[in-house]
């Protein structure tokens, strides 16, 4: 399986194990009878970043799916509520208890503002619907400026933890920061003493980057995808086992450059706590039927995604793995107690 955004020295394919366990549920969901609910007013795909982010991109390729399927045969807005580390946009979601014509992406800041103890809410809070996919996070600097490999980078943090700023969305202690954290422990550096620089969306930060306002970004590698062509970044290191293919297949990572660090995210959607079983059911089979499209498999493909399908039981099981795990994580890197 896929493993859990901060994971360190995990090999082997991230995305097999994924594809053979809910293989079988693909089939099953995309082939049930259609579930007793379904909308019946406009949907509200809330997103916890600005328009342009990771997130952002994700809501509005599924809104194009559902809509363009007939998934959903109502209007499927997306509405940015960006600020508060996310806590804007979960906040409001959870004013529409048992209404599943609200849902919004998540990531893996939804538990970690929980752990730091900066938010109320939880994923326990929220009803869990799939995690859809997962990518690596990757390390990118201005392509014109001093840094030029990771270990540029180690030597400069090593010497100074404060002389470069690290940037990344949309709060502290989430897969970002987790994954900057554990190559700076790899190296020997206390990611406490750390300058971290918090924006409201990666892409905000990889903008800041081009501009010569900070350092290094740390962001999972779709952020990426709309701005390398501007040559104006540089990928100086990949969280991940192996090289990842595509444009982004000349960037080394961690571990070649001599640190063992492994550290994926994921993109989840949950809606408001409360739902009841055929609500439940018909955004299992709707994210099943968008899991197997042909479609959806080209976006995998185009933006360097792991496909990770899981529907709500599973994604609700794989959140208490990872909360576990994170919980962990950052009390040893010192962002928690």
């Amino acid at each position: 399986m896929f493993p859990g955004a901060g994971c360190a020295g995990a090999d082997g394919d991230a995305t097999s194990g994924v594809r053979l366990l809910h293989r079988d549920v693909y089939s099953a969901l995309a082939s049930a009878a259609a579930p007793a609910w379904k909308p019946e007013k406009a949907v509200e795909f809330i997103v916890p970043g600005g328009a342009g982010g990771g997130q952002d991109r994700t809501a509005r390729i599924i809104q194009k799916f559902m809509q363009d399927s007939g998934l959903v045969t109502t209007p499927v807005a997306v509405v940015n509520k960006p600020g508060g580390g996310g806590n804007l946009a979960y906040t409001y979601l959870n004013q529409f208890p048992g209404d599943a014509h609200y849902m919004a992406t998540a990531t893996a800041t939804l538990l970690t503002n929980h752990i730091l103890g900066v938010s109320p809410l939880n994923y326990t809070d929220v009803t869990p619907l799939t995690v859809l996919y997962g990518e690596y996070i990757g390390f990118a600097v201005n392509a014109d400026g001093p840094i030029k490999t990771g270990k540029d980078l180690i030597e400069r943090v090593k010497k100074n933890p404060e002389a470069v700023s690290f940037a990344f969305g949309t709060s502290r202690g989430n897969a970002n920061h987790i994954a900057i954290a554990l190559a700076m422990k790899a190296a020997g550096v206390d990611a406490g003493k750390l300058k971290i620089v918090l924006y409201k969306a990666s892409i905000e930060a990889a903008t800041a980057l081009m501009g010569g306002h900070v350092d290094v970004v740390a962001t999972p590698m779709s952020t990426y995808a709309p701005v390398m062509s501007s040559g104006k970044l540089r990928i100086i290191a990949i969280a991940a086992p192996q090289r990842i293919s595509g444009q982004f297949a000349g960037a080394p990572t961690w571990k070649e450059q001599g640190l063992n660090v492994v550290t994926p995210g994921y993109r989840m959607i949950v809606a408001p706590r409360g739902l009841n079983p055929g609500q439940v059911a018909f955004w299992d089979n709707a994210f099943a039927r968008l899991a197997q499209s042909e479609a959806w498999k080209k976006e995998l493909d185009a933006n360097e995604w792991a496909d990770t399908y899981m529907a709500s039981t599973d994604s609700r099981k794989y959140l208490d793995a990872r909360y576990a795990e994170y919980k962990n994580i950052l009390t040893e890197v010192g962002l928690a107690k």
